[in-house]
């Protein structure tokens, strides 16, 4: 009887264990509830729940039980973030059908009672701070000026008399009102709440932390919002706090009878949240959409070095202390802030198959701690003197992220209200891989790398375009370096740089590789590496309008990349820079500016046409370099792949794919959008030539006809003939010739055409016209 007890007691446990080592689904479904056990028949109801089974099970089974939170289709209020800590490591959450997380609350009842001008109001009971409202799921725009324009460039509509005291003037309550600027020299952007009105009727201002480069506001690009007085088109809002009244404009297609009304309450949706002493391991969560995320323009934002940036440290997934951790086929969409955060110590995190967009800042951002890095500055200005300098190489500890990958991921139509914003953001962080993601419709860079800490990043097979599109000076792909060896005095960093070359890597220890990517930027460089970038090999590129920009720095290696109209700009380089420029394809002469020296090596380079590179070799550079038309296969359609017999094999050019740039996720890809391909600028035949074109917003020509130079009074066959403008344009007038354009002769369109793609991210062009028979200076805006 004894053995048969010990037998029955064994074969419990032995069922228990095979138990324990079974996966666990826990069910949540709308329909479930709190009580019931979380299986497929009786599932429970919400995920905070689930979340407490799953503890309770790790408690008693520990990591024999692996356990997945299966969430079924359904809208998932949360009244608080979900939070995954270590001793849930190992959870996977996945969503069944088409699951939504949201950061939104939906509004009581309401009783709506006509105001005036087609708004309606309703009193609003209880202690509601409505961030955003949404109306049938669709976000409502806050009360502002100028109204909301899809196509009105900053912030979708601004205005230079946004917060002039004649405006403020018609306002009963300014206190409040939050204002949008962008920076003086559209390097990002400022925001601000009314506080107070000085006596001059000017407003007083708080806020204005979000930018790293402080300067006055721009004195055009405005907007200002949260103004009662201001509400005036369909689909407009606003809530007085105090007297707890809803004002809203309704769209056409608003019963407010039977509308739902969301008010948006949470910053953050879901933490994964662990240490480096104790971090979160092997946490997967996919197939879920996040909705509904505050704005976080006022939170308390901390400087990245001295990158231009401030960031707030957050997002609707914030994931810190995390190790093969994991996002993906999930969507976040109507956020106000950032999308997804990896934030400090963090090791081989994974987030991939992603739809971002609609969101207020950054799609996808891996930040690291300023504590991980050794004598840090937080601002340009700032410095760390030689004689005080941490000279150890590398990071300090290890609070960063590090081995991460984003791929695969569409991102789109990020950075709605903040501009110092990136699709992918990279600071204080070490071999990070972006690779295959698509990235357009974004006010600033598409993917940003902010500092050398500590390098060895991978970008490729990115297609990223429609890029600095509410911002300036900047590029589809941007970096920064001011590292320990940058200094903000050109003349100390010199000193430096050539006292102490072993600093210069101290940061930027490994290289970071830019290879096969598509960029194309209209309003800047295709690829810009601003201040003190280091370390860089970019190689196989397809560059479509902007060139490549390489400000000082120190060994960068580019090569074998196409730059279709347009080249290269290597801006104020240090001696013994070692950079190299070969093996590229340009259309244009190189546009220097204030160098000390030419680096290592800028030769075997293939030049679109003879005038560039004879320019080029004027320089003293490129005597090796070649001139010709490369034979691109079919242009028209985006295949630059150069045939048999183009003068590119001779200095050592070698194709690449190029059908692999972008997201490769057949759901993503067939929603994602591609770059439109220029008409390549390649010497034409005179009949082509002499065309009529269309240039900006102006309908032009080569000058061609003896007829044409008489009668503007030429004393060549030259220039370009303006021959109709748009109503309202008064810079230029029918009739005239535009005969130099940034200082250089225009002959022909081509020309004119070269002259405007070089200053591209200066959004404007200097021109001498012939008007009159008279030579007058313009400068247009080419924006």
């Amino acid at each position: 009887m004894r053995i048969k007890s010990i037998i029955c007691i064994f074969l419990l446990f032995a069922q228990l264990e095979t138990w324990a080592n079974q996966p666990h689904e826990i069910h949540v479904a709308t329909s479930g509830k709190p009580t019931n056990k979380g299986t497929a028949k009786a599932p429970l109801s919400d995920l905070p729940t689930a979340l407490a089974k799953a503890k309770k099970l790790k408690a008693k089974y520990g990591n024999r039980v692996e356990i997945a939170i299966v969430v079924h289709e359904g809208e998932y209020h949360l009244s608080a973030p979900i939070v995954i800590t270590p001793e849930l490591s190992g959870l996977r959450i996945r969503g069944e059908g088409d699951v939504v997380l949201k950061g939104s609350a939906v509004l009581p009842r309401l009783e709506w009672k006509p105001y005036q001008n087609g708004i309606f109001t309703t009193k609003i009971e209880g202690d509601w701070d409505i961030d955003q409202l949404v109306a049938n799921g669709k976000v409502q725009v806050l009360a502002r000026y100028p109204n909301y324009d899809e196509n009105g460039g900053h912030w979708q509509g601004h205005a230079a008399d946004a917060i002039a005291p004649e405006r403020i003037k018609g306002w009963k309550q300014p206190i409040g009102a939050i204002v949008h600027a962008m920076h003086g020299y559209e390097w990002g952007d400022f925001h601000y709440v009314i506080t107070g009105i000085k006596p001059d009727g000017s407003p007083e201002l708080a806020g204005g932390h979000q930018n790293n480069r402080p300067a006055p506001m721009h004195p055009k690009y405005r907007m200002v919002e949260n103004v009662l007085e201001e509400l005036d088109s369909p689909g407009e809002w606003f809530l007085d706090k105090k007297a707890r009244l809803l004002y809203y404009f309704p769209e056409k297609h608003i019963d407010l009878g039977t509308a739902r009304f969301e008010a948006v309450v949470l910053k953050n949706l879901l933490s994964l949240q662990g240490s480096a002493d104790a971090p979160l391991r092997n946490v997967g969560v996919r197939g879920i959409r996040f909705e509904h995320a505050r704005r976080t323009i006022m939170e308390q934002y901390e400087p990245l070095l001295r990158s231009d940036w401030t960031v707030f440290r957050g997002g609707a997934v914030f994931i810190t202390g995390a190790e093969n951790c994991g996002v993906s086929d999930c969507e976040f969409t109507g956020l106000g802030g950032n999308a997804i955060f990896v934030s400090g110590y963090n090791r081989n995190v994974t987030l991939s198959g992603n739809l971002i967009h609609d969101c207020g800042a950054s799609g996808i951002c891996f930040v690291g701690e300023p504590a991980a890095v050794r004598s840090p500055s937080f601002q340009y200005s700032e410095f760390v003197p030689a004689a005080k300098m941490d000279t150890e190489p590398g990071p300090k500890a290890p609070f960063y992220p590090k081995d991460c990958l984003a791929t695969d991921n569409l991102i789109y139509r990020t950075g709605r209200l903040e501009k110092q914003t990136a699709g992918v953001e990279i600071a204080i962080a070490m071999g990070i891989t972006v690779s295959h993601n698509s990235i357009y419709e974004v006010p600033r860079a598409g993917i940003n790398i902010g500092d050398g800490t500590w390098g060895g990043h991978l970008l490729a097979f990115n297609d990223v375009f429609d890029t600095v599109l509410e911002s300036g000076d900047h590029g589809s792909f941007n970096s920064w370096g001011r590292d320990r060896y940058w200094h903000p005095d050109r003349a100390v960093m010199d000193s430096l740089a050539a006292a102490r070359p072993d600093w210069i890597l101290l940061d930027a220890q490994a290289p970071t590789i830019i290879r096969n990517n598509r960029f194309r930027c209209d309003h800047g460089w295709d690829v810009d590496l601003d201040d003190g970038s280091s370390n860089y090999q970019i190689f196989n590129n397809l560059c479509l309008h902007g060139g490549l920009k390489l400000r000082e720095g120190f060994y960068r290696t580019v090569e074998n990349n196409i730059m279709v109209n347009n080249g290269f700009h290597p801006h104020v380089w240090f001696v013994g820079s070692g950079d190299v420029f070969r093996k590229n394809i340009v259309f244009m002469p190189h546009a220097d500016i204030l160098l000390n020296a030419w680096g290592k090596e800028v030769d075997y380079n293939l030049f679109a046409d003879e005038d560039a590179l004879q320019k080029t070799r004027g320089k003293g550079v490129d005597a090796h370099s070649v001139a010709g038309n490369p034979l691109f296969r079919d242009a028209e359609r985006g295949d630059f792949t150069v045939m048999a017999g183009s003068p590119a094999f001779g200095v050592g050019f070698a194709n690449f794919p190029m059908d692999s740039f972008g997201v490769k996720k057949p759901a993503l890809k067939r929603l994602a959008k591609s770059p439109i391909i220029p008409e390549l600028l390649l010497p034409k035949d005179a009949a082509n030539a002499n065309a009529p074109a269309q240039w900006l917003d102006y309908q032009v020509k080569t000058v061609s006809t003896l007829g044409e130079q008489s009668a503007a009074g030429l004393g060549e066959m030259a220039g370009v003939l303006v021959l109709s403008v748009p109503a309202g344009t008064s810079s230029l007038q029918k009739g005239d010739v535009i005969i130099v354009a940034e200082g250089n002769k225009i002959a022909t369109f081509s020309d004119l055409q070269k002259a405007q793609q070089a200053v591209a991210w200066t959004k404007k062009i200097s021109l001498v016209v012939v008007r009159n028979q008279r030579e007058q200076n313009l400068v247009l805006d080419i924006q």
